[in-house]
């Protein structure tokens, strides 16, 4: 099987489903798979040239970003306007002003699949991650805030990072606390961390309503700008019971992804987890999980079939950067979402 085969799935009924941050490779990778099991995806970004907009069967349209004031009134509209069913974050971003507009979207009859706001937030902001894993056991890196810089012990290699964001974006790795110092100063809410070596996992997880986990592990062979190019299907017990400690740790439901580290003396570091599918998620499902498939059962409240998310290990992807489209800027057409306050 490959990551371009359709996943069998217990979910016959096609859905309307709008996916946000498709000009990001989960966004994208999940609009992809949505289409293939039947669905009618409303693709959603705040970039008009999103490569997730382009794809063929979509419906398109341009949102404001996750920072305007105008997104969750925005988006109540354009869901009842368009008759959604469900509405999925394909980025971290838009995953606040959904919370907010979550009440609206429920009165309309529209889905939204997420653990509680404190939860979400325990995840997104990486200081308070940082905080919950400490309190429960979780081995994660050490961690300061900017005012803190002065705490780091002299030769520590680190990395600077915003509190918040998705991807590699605005990471540093630096080996002085000078360095630290200045870049704190240009990223925004910045805060620095061990740098942790090894072998580098990501886990892709299901937990139901019941808070029963599933999740597929693999390793992120080859990284390159925070995504993984390579990566390779792997079991190991003590990786598997320390991701299903992090899920319990932050109450986590719906789907996520959980990343981390295995030192070469085997030791296990947990360094993230996201509220929202991993990029590099096709693999779990060429390697036999029906993962989006079982993610849209709970999504719309139908059991989640956990022996459907078993997986083959030693099952590898690659990816590449692939033309979608070429044309002239001026005859795209791509639908801006209308504003204005929910009716």
């Amino acid at each position: 099987m490959t990551s371009r085969d359709p996943m069998p799935t217990d979910q016959p009924t096609p859905r309307r489903i709008l996916v946000t941050g498709v000009g990001a490779n989960p966004g994208f990778g999940l609009t992809r798979s949505l289409t293939r099991l039947g669905h009618q995806i409303i693709a959603a970004d705040a970039n008009p040239l999103a490569p997730g907009l382009l794809l063929p069967g979509v419906v398109p349209q341009v949102i404001p970003r996750a920072d305007d004031p105008d997104y969750p009134d925005t988006m109540i509209k354009l869901c009842r306007d368009l008759a959604v069913d469900a509405v999925v974050a394909g980025i971290e971003n838009d995953l606040p002003p959904l919370l907010a507009a979550r009440p609206h979207l429920n009165a309309a009859g529209v889905r939204l699949w997420l653990p509680d706001a404190g939860s979400v937030h325990d995840c997104i902001d990486k200081a308070r991650f940082h905080q919950v894993l400490t309190r429960h056991g979780i081995p994660t890196p050490r961690t300061w805030r900017p005012e803190e810089v002065d705490q780091v012990p002299a030769g520590t290699q680190l990395v600077v990072k915003p509190r918040r964001g998705h991807g590699a974006q605005n990471v540093h790795m630096v080996t002085a606390r000078r360095h630290a110092r200045v870049l704190c100063e240009l990223v925004p809410e910045a805060i620095v961390q061990e740098r942790v070596h090894g072998a580098e996992f990501t886990a892709d997880c299901l937990v139901d309503r019941d808070r029963h986990a599933s999740l597929i592990l693999r390793r992120r062979d080859l990284v390159k700008a925070g995504l993984a190019a390579v990566s390779t299907t792997f079991e190991e017990a003590a990786v598997r019971d320390l991701v299903v400690k992090t899920l319990q740790a932050v109450r986590a439901e719906g789907l996520c992804c959980v990343q981390g580290f295995v030192s070469d003396d085997g030791a296990v570091t947990i360094t993230e987890l996201n509220v929202r599918i991993a990029g590099g998620f096709p693999l779990a499902e060429a390697a036999g999980a029906d993962l989006v498939g079982q993610m849209v059962n709970g999504l719309f409240g139908l059991p989640v079939d956990h022996d459907r998310l078993t997986y083959r290990t030693g099952i590898f992807l690659t990816n590449y950067i692939e033309t979608l489209r070429v044309g002239d800027v001026a005859e795209l057409a791509i639908t801006a979402s209308p504003k204005g306050a929910p009716s």
